[in-house]
C-alpha cells in the first residue's frame, strides 16, 4: 500500500529501516488479556525525499494508540521531573512570567512540569488526552483538558504567553494541523518551546529502539523550521540537551516577532555536514540495528548457558521496541522491573514477559539487569549500588552501579 508523506504529501518511496510487525508499545497486557489476539503493526520507517521528513505511517490512530490507561506517567523519573524544574525556572525569567501570564502546556501528561509552574503563582492550563495521566494532573490541582490538541481546540483557549510541548511534536499524526494549532494559540509576541529527540542523535547513536507507533515523525531541526514556516512560525533558538539520548529544545515565535540566535545556524550546519537531507545518511542504519540485536541474543544466551540471571530493569515503551525485534521472550529474561505502579502486575506488550515491582527484585537473584530505558542509566547507577548492569544501545556495554 503506498504512503505519503505526512508534511508535505509526496509519495513515501525510501525505506529507512524494518523492525518487523510489532504491537503498539505501550499497550500493556492485564494477566487476563494474555490469552486473548494480540493486534501488531509494521514498524517500518521511511524518509520523504522531498522535505525529508522522517516518518512512521500512521498505521494505528492517535485515539489506539494513547488510550485512558496509557501507562506512561512522566514523573516517574526524578531526573525527568529535574528537567521539568530547570525549565520553568529559566523560562519563567527569559520571558518574564508572572500572575498575568498563561502557560499552556501540550501533553502535560501527569502535571510533571506544571506543577512547578503552579507554584510560582503563574496561571497554566494542561492539555493531556489521556485520562489517567490527566486525572493525575488533576489530583496536584492544575486544570487538564483531555482532548487532543489542534487547529480546532487552540480557537476555544486563550491566548499564550508560552506554549510548552515536551515529546510530542514526534506523537502527533497531523503535524501541520498541531503546530498550526501552536500559531492560533501563541499571543503576538508568545513564545513556544518544543523538545523532542533529534534525529542526528538517533542516527550517530543507534537508537532505532527509539521507533514506536507511538512515534510518528523523527526529526531534525530543518524539518521542523519548514514545517513552523509553513504555520507562520520561526525557529528563533534552539538548545541542544542530553535528554533522552540527545534532544532539541526548538523555540518558536510568530514570523517577523524576534531573530534567530547563532545558534540555529550551528545546529543546521551540522545537519548539513550529516548529509541529512541525502538517502546517503540512512543507509547502513538497518545493518547497524541488527548488529546490536545479535550482540544483545548473544549475551542472553550466554548467560543462560552459564546458569546466570538476568532480568530487565525499566518498562519503556523502548525497550519494548528491542524485544520484539529481537524475539526476546521470558525464557531469556524473566521478568522486567519498573517503578510505574500502573504497569506492575502486568506484561510487556508482544514479549509477554511479566513487570514486576523493584521491591521484588531483592527476591528474584538476579546476576545482572538489562537496562532498557538505557538513557536512566546514570539515574539508575546511583539507584542500584553494586549491581551488574548492561545497556545494548547503540552497542552493548556493562556497567557498574554506584556512586
Amino acid at each position: 500500500m503506498p504512503h505519503s508523506c505526512r508534511h508535505c504529501g509526496s509519495p513515501l518511496e525510501h525505506e529507512v529501516i524494518d523492525l518487523g510487525h510489532q504491537p503498539p508499545s505501550n499497550a500493556y497486557l492485564t494477566p487476563e488479556q494474555l490469552a486473548l489476539p494480540e493486534v501488531t503493526y509494521p514498524l517500518k520507517v521511511y524518509v520523504c525525499s522531498s522535505c525529508w521528513l522522517v516518518q512512521l505511517p500512521a498505521h494505528a490512530a492517535a485515539e489506539e494508540l494513547f488510550t485512558a490507561d496509557y501507562a506512561y506517567f512522566s514523573s516517574t523519573s526524578t531526573s525527568w521531573c529535574a528537567h521539568a524544574e530547570r525549565f520553568v525556572a529559566t523560562a519563567s525569567e527569559r520571558l518574564g512570567l508572572g500572575s498575568e501570564s498563561m502557560v499552556v502546556e501540550l501533553a502535560s501528561n501527569d502535571g510533571y512540569l506544571l506543577q512547578y509552574v503552579q507554584q510560582r503563582g503563574i496561571p497554566c492550563l494542561g492539555i493531556e488526552p489521556t485520562r489517567a495521566t490527566a486525572e493525575a494532573a488533576r489530583a496536584k490541582g492544575i486544570e487538564t483538558i483531555e482532548r487532543f490538541f489542534g487547529v480546532a481546540l487552540a480557537e476555544e483557549l486563550e491566548p499564550a504567553d508560552l506554549v510548552v510541548a515536551n515529546n510530542v511534536l514526534a506523537h502527533v499524526p497531523d503535524i501541520n494541523d498541531f503546530v498550526s494549532g501552536i500559531a492560533r494559540l501563541l499571543k503576538p509576541q508568545g513564545r513556544a518551546s518544543i523538545e523532542f529527540p533529534h534525529l542526528l542523535q538517533l542516527l550517530a547513536g543507534n537508537q532505532f529502539d527509539t521507533i514506536y507507533h507511538e512515534h510518528y515523525s523523527y526529526l531534525s531541526l530543518r524539518v521542523v523550521q519548514r514545517i513552523a514556516a509553513k504555520a507562520g512560525l520561526a525557529v528563533v533558538d534552539v538548545e541542544e540537551l542530553s535528554t533522552h539520548g540527545g534532544s532539541l529544545r526548538v523555540w518558536l515565535a510568530h514570523q517577523g516577532a524576534a531573530e534567530a540566535t547563532a545558534a540555529v545556524d550551528t545546529v543546521l550546519a551540522a545537519e548539513a555536514a550529516a548529509g541529512l537531507e541525502t538517502l546517503a545518511a540512512y543507509a547502513g542504519f538497518q545493518q547497524r540495528a541488527e548488529a546490536a540485536k545479535h550482540e544483545l541474543l548473544k549475551f542472553l544466551l550466554q548467560a543462560k548457558h552459564e546458569g546466570r540471571r538476568v532480568l530487565g530493569y525499566g518498562a519503556a515503551a523502548k525497550g519494548n521496541t528491542l524485544l520484539n525485534y529481537a524475539g526476546i521472550k521470558a525464557d531469556l529474561l524473566p521478568a522486567v522491573a519498573d517503578r510505574a505502579p500502573s504497569k506492575q502486575g502486568n506484561y510487556l506488550p508482544g514479549s509477554h514477559i511479566p513487570v514486576i515491582s523493584p521491591e521484588q527484585l531483592a527476591t528474584e537473584a538476579a546476576d545482572a539487569l538489562l537496562v532498557l530505558p538505557w538513557n536512566l542509566i546514570e539515574e539508575l547507577r546511583q539507584q542500584l549500588p553494586g549491581t551488574e548492569l548492561v545497556t545494548a544501545i547503540p552497542e552493548l556495554r556493562y556497567w557498574k552501579g554506584g556512586h
